[in-house]
C-alpha cells in the first residue's frame, strides 16, 4: 500500500470518527434524558412491585403468587422505560425490530410452554378466587377432599382416606366444582325399610323424634321430612332427610352415621323390624307328593 493510500484512509477514518463524534454531541441531550428515563423507569419498578406485592398478599395467602404478580409488574414498567428511552434516541428501527423480536419470541416461548403457563395464570386466577379456599371441602374431577395448597402449577387436596390428589390448575377452572364449604349446613339423607307387619305411623312418629332429639341443631320434628317410598320385596320403604350444621362431606357422614345408630335404638326399644331380605314360598296345601320305589 501506497504513502497516498494510507493517507486517503486515515482521512476517511477521521471524518467517519468526526461525524460520530458530532452525532453524539449533539445528541448528548437526548443520551441524559434516555438515561433518566432508564433510572426513573428502574427505581419506578421497584416502588410499585413491592406495593403491588403488598396489595396482592391482602388477597392471596400464598407469597409465590404474589411474588410472580409483582415481578410482572416490574418488568412491564422496565420495558415501557426502554421503549421510551430508544424513542428519545430517535431509534425508531431498532425499536421496531426490538418489538418484532420479542413478539416472535413471545409466541415460540408460548407454544413450547402452552400447558406450563396455562397452569401458571389459573394458579393466578385461582388464588383471587373468593369461592375456592385453603381449607374448604370440595368435589372435582372426580375427587374429594380438603384443599390444602393451591400454587402456581398444581392443586392438592386431601381426601377422607388422608391421600392427597394433585390436580393441575386448569382443570380446575375448565371443570365443574363442587365448594361444600360455602354453606354451613349439608342435608343428610337417609334409607331405611321396615316389615310388612309395622304400625306405620308409630314408625313415621319415631324416626322424626330419634333424629330430633339427635342434633341440637333441630328444633323440632316437623324440621325433619319424611316420606314413604315404595313396596319392597320385604320392606316397605321410606326416606328421611334432615339438615345438620357442617362445612365438610366428613361431618355430613358422621352425622348420618350417628342418624343410622340412634334410630337403629330407637327401631329395638319399640319393637319395629327393620327385615332381612328373604323370600315367602306359599303352598297352598294341594300340593301332592309321591314316593316311588324302585326295585
Amino acid at each position: 500500500m501506497t504513502q497516498e493510500n494510507i493517507k486517503a484512509t486515515t482521512t476517511v477514518v477521521t471524518k467517519k470518527l468526526n461525524n460520530w463524534l458530532d452525532i453524539f454531541i449533539d445528541n448528548i441531550p437526548n443520551l441524559i434524558v434516555a438515561f433518566i428515563v432508564l433510572v426513573f423507569s428502574f427505581i419506578l419498578s421497584k416502588y410499585i412491585s413491592s406495593f403491588v406485592s403488598k396489595l396482592v398478599q391482602r388477597k392471596v395467602a400464598k407469597r409465590s403468587v404474589a411474588n410472580v404478580i409483582s415481578k410482572i409488574v416490574s418488568i412491564t414498567i422496565l420495558l415501557i422505560g426502554l421503549f421510551l428511552s430508544l424513542g428519545v434516541l430517535n431509534l425508531d428501527e431498532a425499536l421496531k425490530s426490538l418489538l418484532t423480536g420479542a413478539g416472535i419470541a413471545g409466541i415460540v416461548i408460548g407454544m413450547a410452554l402452552q400447558g406450563t403457563l396455562s397452569n401458571t395464570f389459573a394458579g393466578i386466577v385461582l388464588s383471587f378466587r373468593n369461592n375456592i379456599r385453603i381449607g374448604h371441602w370440595i368435589e372435582t374431577n372426580g375427587f374429594a377432599g380438603e384443599v390444602i395448597e393451591i400454587n402456581l402449577k398444581e392443586f392438592t387436596i386431601k381426601e377422607a382416606d388422608n391421600n392427597l390428589v394433585v390436580i393441575p390448575n386448569k382443570m380446575i377452572l375448565e371443570n365443574p366444582l363442587k365448594n361444600y364449604s360455602l354453606t354451613t349446613k349439608m342435608r343428610v339423607s337417609l334409607q331405611c325399610g321396615v316389615g310388612y307387619n309395622s304400625d306405620l305411623y308409630l314408625v313415621q312418629k319415631v324416626t322424626k323424634t330419634t333424629i330430633a332429639n339427635a342434633f341440637s341443631q333441630i328444633k323440632s320434628n316437623d324440621e325433619v321430612e319424611f316420606y314413604y317410598q315404595e313396596y319392597g320385596d320385604s320392606s316397605i320403604n321410606f326416606l328421611c332427610r334432615f339438615w345438620v350444621d357442617s362445612e365438610s362431606a366428613l361431618e355430613k357422614l358422621k352425622a348420618k352415621s350417628k342418624a343410622i345408630i340412634q334410630l337403629k335404638k330407637a327401631f329395638d326399644d319399640n319393637n319395629i323390624n327393620i327385615p332381612f331380605p328373604i323370600r315367602t314360598l306359599q303352598f297352598d296345601g294341594n300340593l301332592e307328593t309321591s314316593i316311588h320305589n324302585h326295585k
